[in-house]
């Protein structure tokens, strides 16, 4: 079958194929709208350099949403902020970038990763690329965000930019990685890390000492939520991916070509170690180790991993621009030499 007669094929089967499923209630943050103006604004602000299109593809996606549904609990929309612009421009670089290179990527990861350490203070000038970053940091500032958290969250989201690079010796010869390499990279690349280190902002998860944040069995919830953003991503996304050569950092493919099997079969193979993941998130979730007086805020903390796992796939399932034909932005990405 050619590749366009089998992404016709999926369109097909699509509503009858199993998707993933989770056990935990969906909210949404009550400043989501006013986030979204901010949101549209600073896309016509900042993003020059993407055309007027893109622009447009962009607004109609609402990536500040995903921070809106996956972390509905922050005290007010100066807590929202830093993580929903974190999202929307983590998300838009992205797609921007899929052309650069990979010692074009390392510049940009460095830049920003300078901007958001404050080892770079300098409010950068010309067009967007770099500024909302530099925003990022005055943001986190504005709303008190202790600095071990954010240490943390800019940690994460290093990571997700190496993670970016490290995809594309892989990208550029439109060869799927083995799954060990593949659960390596997606890990930092779904943006569940960030997220999971912001969510300590949520109630009052941010008194926690790192003793309980930093626990290895907190740590490898961490790491399941990731996986489970990133493979659900990679589901709803796979009509899309298999039209365009290059995206091949989605667990079907992976499956598909590790396994030489049908796509279909592949895709509930890639369900079925998303479900594994699901499994283990809920059977470490109800036997935490040992967390004396923080117990309870412990708990109530790991719940809420649940509810931003939950909340960020709500947002896929709320879309229904971004991973149709024609809705997703493509590369335009030039040197900036």
């Amino acid at each position: 079958m050619s590749k366009e007669n089998t992404v016709v094929h999926l369109y097909t089967q699509w509503p009858y194929l199993p998707k993933p499923h989770y056990p935990f209630p969906d909210f949404i943050h009550p400043d989501y709208q006013q986030q979204r103006e901010e949101y549209y604004a600073m896309i016509d602000r900042e993003y020059t350099f993407h055309s007027e299109a893109a622009r447009e593809k962009h607004k109609r996606h609402h990536f500040t949403d995903l921070a809106a549904r996956g972390l509905p609990f922050l005290n007010s929309l100066a807590e929202l902020r830093p993580v929903a612009n974190f999202t929307a421009n983590g998300a838009m670089i992205d797609d921007y970038l899929d052309r650069c290179s990979l010692a074009e990527m390392e510049e940009i990861q460095q830049r920003i990763t300078a901007l958001l350490t404050g080892e770079d203070t300098r409010e950068p000038r010309g067009d967007g690329l770099y500024r909302p970053w530099w925003a990022l940091r005055q943001e986190a500032l504005a709303c008190a965000m202790p600095e071990r958290h954010y240490h943390k969250f800019t940690a994460s989201i290093h990571d997700m930019l190496v993670g970016y690079r490290d995809e594309r010796p892989y990208n550029r010869p439109d060869t799927p990685p083995p799954f060990e390499v593949y659960t390596l990279i997606r890990e930092q690349t779904a943006g569940g890390l960030p997220f999971c280190k912001y969510a300590a902002m949520q109630k009052n998860y941010r008194q926690l000492p790192d003793d309980v944040l930093e626990h290895p069995h907190i740590l490898r919830l961490h790491a399941l939520c990731s996986r489970m953003i990133g493979i659900h991503n990679d589901i709803i996304s796979l009509p899309k991916e298999l039209s365009r050569e290059g995206d091949v950092m989605n667990l079907v493919k992976v499956m598909e070509h590790a396994h030489k099997v049908p796509l279909e079969e592949a895709y509930r193979m890639a369900l079925a170690v998303h479900d594994s993941y699901l499994k283990e998130f809920m059977l470490l979730q109800q036997r935490l180790p040992f967390f004396g007086d923080w117990q309870k805020t412990a708990c109530n903390y790991v719940q809420d991993l649940g509810i931003m796992v939950a909340g960020v796939y709500a947002w896929h399932t709320h879309d229904t621009t971004r991973y149709v034909p024609g809705g997703y932005v493509e590369g335009e990405f030039t040197s900036r030499h």
